[in-house]
């Protein structure tokens, strides 16, 4: 990547981006219906990596792209209207930037060739049976033994984790800490002995998700990022990022797509009671795009984001949900498939519906974000 991005009007970004991904992109994965495997995005990975366009948000020194945040907003804007499929991108958007910031040297010099050579495939060890959105109360142990831990536990909803290779964890190494103390945050390869992978099958019979057994697993502590007990203050910057993107108008837009299309093929517009709930969710979707630009205003401004960011994952998640309410409703014998409909694959009502359920969960479920904003936010008692 010899040219200055930074240097371009964003109008002038954005036509690059355009013509990038028109001339790379494979064609097939636009718009895909499910999340997809390392077997199906390698090939788009690696043409990332090649091209030097892999992690726009890296500094360039470590072999990323030196982005602007307005210009990354900009980035995944035009990547999301072209369709393009998200990678396998727990290393690109969450370990590497954490490793920059908070790792060793020698951290830094491991890690990050792997993960721009598509070597390292990541996923996230956050969640636990009994901790999901309430990641302070997790569980899972490590014990310090010599230069090891010893890590005994479980983690549940690991996305993708029958792909990855690696996974970083938050793990509990001081019981008798405060909830949000004595938590260190561990990078652990997935083939230590120990560790055991069993893949959830969903309503749509696709395995995104995986829960991750550990017993009595050794990991040394040089793959300790951060001071060990601080593991939460390392987790919690990448928060407020994961909010602006699950809070991003993306999903609503396309759902509502999806939505007017099957409308056209049923003929529901000739039901007056539809075209209103169709409107009041187009205006609901113009609102949620309004407050969305508000927050990456923010972010462009280089300023931090402060805990009512929470709105926008709450409104985003429970308005795609009402969308795809709205698409089953007027589906038909349509809405039990599971595959795409007949005779156009970007329509699949079921489809869309079961992915919009657990939207509301995962990220820190909405209940959470309600009670960060009427705390943090409201100054509500707890």
């Amino acid at each position: 990547m010899t040219q200055d991005l930074n240097a371009l009007t964003e109008a002038e970004f954005r036509i690059v981006v355009r013509k990038f991904l028109a001339d790379n992109y494979p064609e097939n994965l636009r718009n895909p219906p499910k999340r997809l495997h390392w077997r199906d995005n390698q090939v788009w990975y690696h043409t990332l990596a090649r091209t030097g366009w892999l992690c726009p948000g890296w500094p360039v020194e470590h072999g990323g792209m030196g982005l602007s945040a307005a210009r990354q907003i900009a980035l995944t804007e035009e990547f999301e209207r072209h369709g393009v499929a998200r990678t396998n991108d727990h290393g690109i958007v969450m370990v590497g930037p954490l490793l920059i910031q908070y790792g060793t040297q020698a951290q830094r010099d491991f890690f990050l060739p792997k993960i721009l050579a598509g070597e390292h495939i990541w996923c996230q060890g956050y969640s636990e049976p009994g901790a999901g959105s309430d990641l302070a109360g997790l569980r899972t142990s490590a014990v310090s033994d010599g230069d090891h831990w010893v890590v005994n536990g479980q983690k549940i909803w690991t996305t993708l984790a029958n792909d990855a290779n690696w996974i970083f964890l938050l793990v509990r190494t001081d019981p008798a800490a405060k909830k949000q103390e004595g938590i260190s945050f561990l990078l652990v390869p997935m083939d230590t002995p120990g560790i055991t992978v069993r893949p959830i099958i969903n309503l749509e019979l696709h395995d995104e998700f995986c829960e991750v057994f550990f017993d009595n697993v050794r990991v040394p502590k040089a793959n300790t990022v951060g001071e060990v007990n601080k593991g939460w203050t390392v987790a919690k910057n990448l928060l407020g990022f994961e909010r602006i993107f699950l809070g991003s108008p993306k999903l609503s837009a396309h759902a509502l797509g999806r939505l007017r299309a099957l409308a056209d093929r049923m003929g529901a517009w000739d039901d007056a009671a539809f075209t209103d709930r169709y409107t009041a969710l187009r205006l609901e979707l113009e609102d949620l795009k309004s407050l969305h630009a508000t927050f990456v205003d923010i972010v462009r401004r280089g300023e931090a984001l402060g805990p009512d960011v929470s709105m926008l994952k709450v409104i985003q998640t429970e308005l795609f949900q009402k969308i795809t309410d709205a698409m089953m409703d007027i589906a038909g014998e349509n809405a039990g498939l599971l595959e795409p409909m007949e005779g156009n694959r970007e329509l699949h009502p079921s489809g869309l519906f079961i992915q919009a359920r657990p939207s509301t969960i995962y990220g820190g479920s909405n209940e959470i974000q309600r009670n960060i904003l009427s705390k943090n936010v409201l100054g509500l008692p707890g």
